[in-house]
């Protein structure tokens, strides 16, 4: 008798199934725990208020719900997703991420093309108030002061290629450019060298006033972090000096600079701080206020954003400034600019004070850090949205995901899954290393009461065990 091909333990699956009988997941205790987090201050009743302008009662197919959408952004930072594309992937993929987002095992999880319109069709008011939302929660837990602000900025690479720029004047790509610089020099029909050989000799090349994206015209020409050209957007961030926590993000045009771009994110942040300080006293009228009532009086940033006009403002916004200064060659002249002189000279003697040089320690601590969790582990250092706004609304969930971490990283003494994952290790590392210390020291007291072994003197047993071990084979070599 010819053997069956089903043979060898193979089983053919039925063709229905019970609901009762689908496998269920135990559930991740990080998403566990964010999930109590969130329902206890009512996360899905707040994003369903604001955002039911946007949602039809009748019409039109059956759609993401707010809460979800929202829930699926913070995913994208807690597991390091970059695009919303991987995202759906991964919640196709966890049971634990179903639980989380509240999808039964007899729904379908939304697609990247769902997640996709949802954040279309939501305007970006929405998505500053769900960040508003979770400072609140920092706010209400002491980690938000809003005292000393920092601000830094960096750059995210843009969906867009340095190969498809366009005229901005003729629509003209790169290479039909140069050939008509060839032509013009003379030369009919140019080889590639030829054209490398004369856009080696030009000056500014790709100028973002005379070139840009036809993808994306929001990207700028920029040198990012690692030196490379790209194009790019612009990330800037004001940070709490006092608890790490990020109050204020912007997405800025990659070739503004510094200068150009601080007022604006200043004035982002110090709204945020008096929106916190008007929660506060509507909500507990009769406690101590635990956010700043003066609202931002200090402000640290690195030399890119010193200028003498930019330190006259933040004087005339009574905001104390410790920015330190670029090097200059010889002595400035400052005749007909008193009041710049003033404040550039009281800004110098800030910084140069065991305060000021303890603020910018901690700015470069601070702001770095954020960078680092939200663009490299939180995967946001290239964009996979094209447009600023889109990308903005993005990163305004993204940002509001990297403070939810400060107050899980209170409760669980982790940040995100991994974290947690990797504070379980080392808590089993340590203590084997305590096991093997232990061992090795019950090894060298069995050594020291061993009867062929001459006796010690009585101060030899409180030396180092390395010690105590060079001792005892120099004993045992008669040297």
């Amino acid at each position: 008798m010819a053997m069956s091909k089903r043979s060898g333990g193979e089983k053919q699956e039925d063709i229905w199934i019970a609901h009762t009988e689908l496998a269920v997941a135990p559930g991740h205790p990080f998403y566990k725990r964010l999930n109590e987090l969130l329902e206890d201050a009512g996360f899905d009743e707040f994003v369903e208020g604001i955002c039911s302008g946007f949602y039809h009662a009748r019409l039109g197919r059956p759609s993401l719900r707010p809460g979800i959408y929202f829930r699926a952004l913070l995913i994208g930072y807690f597991e390091g997703i970059d695009s919303e594309r991987g995202i759906a992937w991964r919640l196709a993929d966890s049971l634990a991420l179903r639980r989380f987002l509240g999808i039964g095992l007899d729904e379908q999880t939304p697609d990247h093309s769902t997640i996709s319109r949802t954040r279309r069709l939501i305007d970006i008011d929405r998505h500053r108030e769900v960040f508003a939302w979770v400072l609140g929660l920092l706010a209400e837990r002491g980690l938000l002061k809003g005292q000393r602000m920092g601000i830094d900025a960096t750059t995210l690479e843009a969906n867009a290629a340095m190969r498809s720029i366009v005229r901005r004047d003729t629509g003209q790509t790169y290479d039909e450019f140069l050939r008509g610089l060839a032509k013009a020099s003379g030369i009919d029909t140019p080889t590639r060298e030829d054209l490398v050989r004369l856009d080696r000799k030009r000056k500014k090349r790709t100028s973002n006033k005379e070139w840009k994206s036809p993808a994306d015209g929001d990207a700028r020409v920029a040198k990012m972090k690692d030196g490379r050209t790209h194009l790019a957007h612009k990330a800037e961030h004001a940070v709490d000096m006092d608890t790490g926590a990020i109050v204020a993000v912007t997405l800025q045009a990659a070739d503004r600079g510094d200068t150009t771009t601080l007022d604006e994110t200043l004035c982002e942040a110090g709204e945020q701080v008096a929106e916190q300080i008007r929660r506060e006293a509507e909500s507990r009228p009769q406690d101590k206020p635990k956010v700043c009532l003066q609202g931002i009086e200090e402000l640290v940033t690195d030399k890119g954003y010193h200028s003498s006009a930019v330190v006259q403002r933040m004087k005339s916004y009574e905001v104390r400034t410790y920015i330190p200064e670029k090097k200059q060659k010889g002595r400035r002249d400052w005749q007909g600019q008193r009041a710049e002189q003033q404040a550039v000279y009281e800004n110098r003697r800030r910084v140069r004070g065991e305060y000021g040089k303890s603020l910018l320690r901690r700015r470069g601590e601070l702001i770095e850090r954020s960078f680092a969790h939200c663009y490299e582990t939180g995967g946001m250092r290239r964009c996979y949205l094209r447009g600023r706004e889109n990308i903005l609304k993005r990163q305004l969930v993204h940002v509001g995901a990297f403070n939810l971490s400060l107050i899980l990283r209170k409760l669980l003494g982790a940040g995100t899954p991994r974290e947690l994952k990797n504070r379980a290790g080392q808590v089993f590392s340590r203590l084997l290393r305590s096991l093997s210390c232990w061992m090795a020291g019950g090894f060298f007291i069995q050594r020291l009461n061993h009867p062929t072994l001459p006796q010690m003197a009585p101060s030899f047993r409180c030396r180092t065990p390395r010690h105590r071990s060079r001792i005892l084979r120099s004993s045992a070599t008669g040297c």
